[in-house]
């Protein structure tokens, strides 16, 4: 509660003079909310998981959402018994958080990289650095290791601990797209959450956080696939897989609508009543993935007219033709 410990908590008083912090982390009530969960050592490793926002009252607020005072995080808790189960339950969630990224098509930029533990813990924390130029982290980089350490932890002897050498690093500027903390038993001891053992001896219980950062990779996606003309979204996050759009052909669009819906393709359908150029434009920078355009020009030369965003050619063919075309690209 001291703001020389934390000095970014929102903070506001009740009509009686009772204090409030807004949640910017959620270690303590977690705790206390499984703790009726969490009796023996048959429960664990046990985690639990919440996706919602977090207030911090940051000092400089900037670059959109790269760094707001509210934003979106999913953050997750695990349980386990001892340390050498905390230690194996931890790497499988890192493990985990490398497959979130290649799915994001963030994979090969991104960087596991020893951090200071902050308010949570003694020990080097995680962060995962997805490598650009509007990021506030300075970082250096082992490529042959894939792994990084930030600037503020950048000594001699933390270079030694971490078995990396200076001269093999490379400095880069990076975005913290997500984070994990060792908090070993600093919260279950203190909050008095403990679990019995084989021999019904009561022992502490080790704690793990991890936290990704959902609207930042949204801000990071928006910086780094993006072109003078708007966004182009990675077919994997893409909120629709085509954008349909009608230039005075409704009837044979809804008709090609209805098709894709039923091979399970989530479509935006523009019928609005605008020109092909605004049309086009908006489909720009929306940047759905593939484009499919329908018109009298495009039915007469047999089918519609197909577009990938991040290409520059369009092509016509037919209404089979493109699904399949799309369900590879898929």
């Amino acid at each position: 509660w001291d703001d020389k410990k934390v000095d970014n908590w929102f903070k506001t008083k009740l009509a009686n003079g009772t204090e409030l912090g807004v949640g910017l982390t959620h270690e303590e009530p977690i705790v206390d909310a499984v703790s009726n969960f969490l009796n023996s050592y048959k429960d664990m490793p046990f985690s639990v998981y919440q996706i919602q926002n977090k207030f911090r009252n940051e000092l400089r607020a900037r670059s959109g959402l790269l760094r707001g005072r509210e934003f979106l995080m999913k953050d997750m808790y695990s349980f386990c018994r001892d340390q050498a189960q905390h230690e194996q339950e931890y790497e499988k969630i890192v493990a985990a958080y490398y497959r979130v990224y290649d799915r994001l098509g963030l994979g090969h930029i991104t960087y596991r990289t020893y951090a200071d533990g902050g308010i949570f813990t003694p020990r080097f924390s995680d962060e995962f650095q997805t490598l650009s130029e509007v990021g506030e982290d300075t970082i250096y980089i082992d490529e042959k290791k894939r792994v990084a350490i930030n600037e503020e932890i950048f000594t001699d002897e933390n270079l030694a601990k971490l078995g990396l050498k200076r001269e093999e690093l490379v400095q880069k500027k990076g975005v913290e797209v997500g984070n994990t903390f060792h908090l070993e038993t600093r919260y279950t001891d203190a909050l008095d959450l403990y679990y019995n053992d084989e021999k019904g001896e009561k022992q502490s219980i080790v704690m793990g956080c991890y936290g990704i950062g959902v609207s930042r990779i949204m801000g990071v996606i928006a910086e780094l696939f993006a072109d003078g003309k708007g966004l182009v979204w990675p077919e994997n996050i893409a909120p629709f897989a085509v954008h349909l759009i009608s230039l005075n052909q409704d009837e044979e669009a809804q008709e090609i609508y209805e098709k894709l819906q039923s091979e399970g393709i989530e479509v935006l359908f523009d019928d609005r009543d605008a020109r092909a150029g605004e049309k086009f434009a908006d489909s720009d920078l929306i940047g759905i993935p593939w484009r499919v355009v329908v018109s009298g020009k495009t039915i007469s030369a047999g089918g519609v007219e197909v577009k990938k965003r991040s290409e520059e050619d369009a092509e016509v063919m037919g209404v089979e033709e493109m699904l399949k075309k799309i369900k590879v690209g898929k």
